[in-house]
């Protein structure tokens, strides 16, 4: 009896040092744990037992004219006859900053080419550089001299006159759907990117083409964020203040990097930002709330990536569609994920196989990374 006893105050004795463990660490990351799990559980328990965000746009909805001061800033760059008497499958919008003059160029001579994608696809596919102008004063004389130089060589920048900073970026996505809805609203689909993403055309061409022959309409496709609560934290990029946006949870969206929407979505979506505060400066959100306003949904598509970059392998360049945080290596990716042989490697039994298993050992890791999902590797 006396040694049961004592392994009973044994075993409570370890439950204590191990709850004052717990509760040790609890304290030094409650941060980290509310703002993670927490609101994480919160959101998620608002999107999938709620799952309706139409007051939200209820509480956002302003008159047209209030709604135009967002978006109405003069141009100091544009070529309106960039779409002009062209059958254009794609317009493709790539959100640039002032001074990334070398990644332009990069995404020029590789996946944005386009007498490339003219000649070797087959299919009209117009490249356009979307931004505002250089927040630092000094900067701009000189920049915008070279910017003009630019537009006068390639004739594919579209600039307003607004800062171009992260709190703006909802401006440049007003700035992409007005430029369509005036001058190219007969293209068959329109693309908005990242200026450091990498974009696999002849697997995004294919793709497209296939949907145009099926006459696919309310497309909205993506890496999607479902149930993703506001960020509460004030020292993140991403913060977003009660007063702005007070609900627990965003409305379904794609992932800014780059998403692709058909040509009656491309209206739709600019139609409802003529009657929404565009005051939320998370652009990717703000499509979502213009999503609802239009009756659209977003798609997952496995092989668009969210912020993360995706592996290096010849089985994931087979199907890949975007890849996000390219900044020096488009050249070299451009390369190799065309190569000839990209191709061959999945050809028959045996190489379906092994890409399989290849891709299941790259992509379904035991935690989150935002780039392709584990379900890329059965596709």
């Amino acid at each position: 009896m006396f040694m049961n006893c004592r392994r009973v105050r044994k075993w409570h004795f370890l439950q204590l040092v191990s709850m004052c463990c717990v509760m040790s660490v609890l304290m030094v990351c409650w941060d980290h744990v509310d703002h993670s799990v927490v609101s994480h559980v919160k959101s998620y328990s608002y999107r999938y037992l709620i799952n309706s965000y139409d007051f939200i746009n209820k509480s956002l909805s302003v008159s047209p004219k209030e709604a135009a001061r967002f978006g109405s800033f003069p141009y100091l760059l544009n070529n309106e006859g960039v779409c002009k008497d062209k059958d254009v499958l794609l317009l493709l919008f790539v959100k640039s900053s002032p001074g990334n003059f070398r990644r332009r160029q990069a995404i020029r001579s590789t996946w944005g080419n386009e007498s490339y994608i003219s000649h070797q696809l087959g299919v009209i596919v117009k490249l356009v550089f979307a931004m505002g102008v250089h927040p630092v004063v000094r900067f701009n004389s000189s920049l915008q001299d070279k910017l003009h130089k630019e537009h006068m060589n390639h004739g594919d920048l579209v600039q307003q006159d607004f800062l171009d900073t992260f709190h703006n970026l909802t401006v440049k996505l007003l700035l992409q759907f007005r430029w369509t809805h005036e001058n190219c609203a007969h293209a068959r689909f329109l693309m908005t990117a990242d200026d450091d993403v990498f974009i696999h055309l002849p697997n995004l061409v294919r793709y497209l083409q296939d949907l145009r022959r099926q006459k696919v309409r309310n497309l909205w496709v993506g890496h999607v964020h479902r149930g993703a609560p506001p960020v509460r934290r004030r020292d993140s990029k991403y913060y977003m203040p009660f007063d702005m946006y007070q609900w627990s949870s965003y409305p379904d969206y794609t992932a800014g990097a780059g998403y692709v929407v058909s040509g009656d979505v491309a209206a739709k979506i600019y139609q409802a930002t003529q009657s929404l505060n565009a005051s939320m400066y998370i652009d990717d959100v703000f499509m979502g709330i213009c999503a609802i306003a239009a009756g659209v949904s977003p798609q997952e598509h496995v092989y668009f990536s969210g912020e993360g970059k995706t592996p290096y392998h010849p089985c994931i360049y087979e199907k890949m569609i975007t890849s996000h945080g390219h900044e020096d290596d488009i050249r070299y990716l451009w390369k190799v994920a065309t190569a000839p042989q990209v191709k061959s490697i999945s050809s028959g039994l045996v190489g379906k196989l092994y890409c399989t298993a290849v891709k299941m050992t790259l992509l379904c890791k035991p935690y989150f990374t935002n780039k392709y999902s584990c379900m890329a590797a059965f596709t």
